[in-house]
């Protein structure tokens, strides 16, 4: 009873944070959208008892992205006069649902058959000890190159949307 109160709390964060991530006109309502939903869902994994995907959840969504998205959405300084006319946002938004719908019920209907074919894995599997070890003896190399990657798209970004001041 209390996990399912638990896990109640949590899909009402994540909805609340999803919907004021696709409805805020601010950028950084938005983001802090983003920030509620992605805590909600490191939350999910908590209760499921995930320990890795629970941390890797905190550090790379919200501590990186959000944070990272955050300084942009602040270094740009968007302005509500310079956003772009959506009349049709919602007939668009009714529209990719409708059409997202079928593979959703697909995907459901899969994945609650999915656990038949599931093997048992051995002893100490998915720890943080083995995952820490597996990521940081073969995967160290392709990991720093998607954030020195994901860094020179966010200075890139900065330097596109800044403008020159006027003479």
């Amino acid at each position: 009873m209390l996990e399912t109160s638990i896990f109640a709390v949590l899909a009402l964060f994540l909805l609340t944070g999803a919907v004021m991530l696709l409805w805020s006109r601010r950028t950084v309502l938005s983001a802090f959208g983003f920030l509620i939903a992605m805590l909600a869902m490191a939350g999910i994994f908590a209760l499921l008892g995930n320990s890795f995907l629970f941390l890797a959840q905190i550090m790379i969504a919200v501590g990186a992205v959000v944070v990272l998205s955050l300084m942009v959405i602040m270094t740009i300084n968007m302005r509500d006069d310079r956003l772009p006319d959506e009349p049709y946002k919602l007939r668009w938004m009714l529209l990719s649902t409708l059409l997202v719908a079928p593979f959703s019920l697909l995907m459901y209907r899969s994945l609650i058959h999915l656990h038949r074919s599931f093997v048992a894995s051995g002893e100490g599997y998915g720890t943080l000890k083995a995952t820490g070890a597996e990521l940081f003896s073969h995967w160290v190399l392709p990991f720093e190159i998607v954030s020195v990657l994901l860094l020179a798209a966010m200075v890139a970004a900065i330097v596109i949307a800044r403008k020159e001041p006027k003479q």
